[in-house]
């Protein structure tokens, strides 16, 4: 257990967004069957001479297909760490705002959340923290957010806005 994990543990979890299962479980599932065809579309022809004779085939034949192999297994990887963390992935603790269990953020230095669109067309939410960098992290792909942005949107600026006194972000009539 690392010291995050006995911090973290600590102090009450507030759950702000959780992520879609089913695109997590196709990913996997895509990943995997290009992984297993492209090894076999390297080992088919050379089957007949051993099984050392395959995985030299496998890991050392075409090497455009090998990278793309080691790309199907990336993308099975981080579909699969995904995939475990899709209850929470998007929590607060009242100090930090953690995404998965990698990244986080002190609440008092959140600025803002916006969706942007990246250079594939892919708009995801991303956040606007107070610090001297005019890049915005981001937080979760809209695709794989299950529920609404604005409600993501909301939750993270009550938690950012609840560090400095007064929420802000919400309004009440």
């Amino acid at each position: 257990m690392t010291y995050q994990d006995r911090t973290i543990s600590q102090r009450p979890i507030v759950v702000i967004a959780r992520l879609k299962a089913k695109p997590l479980a196709a990913g996997q599932l895509i990943a995997a069957l290009a992984f297993a065809g492209l090894a076999l579309r390297q080992g088919w022809p050379v089957r007949g001479d051993g099984a050392g004779q395959v995985i030299r085939s496998i890991l050392f034949g075409d090497a455009v297909a090998t990278v793309a192999m080691l790309a199907a297994a990336f993308a099975f990887w981080t579909c699969l760490r995904l995939w475990r963390q899709r209850d929470a992935y998007i929590f607060h603790d009242g100090r930090r705002l953690y995404r998965g269990g990698t990244l986080s953020w002190p609440l008092d230095a959140i600025r803002d959340v916006v969706a942007e669109r990246n250079g594939i067309g892919l708009t995801s939410l991303r956040l606007v923290v107070d610090d001297d960098s005019e890049v915005t992290r981001s937080l979760v792909p809209l695709p794989l957010l299950d529920g609404s942005a604005e409600a993501v949107r909301g939750g993270v600026l009550f938690a950012a806005g609840g560090m400095r006194g007064v929420p802000h972000g919400v309004t009440v009539n």
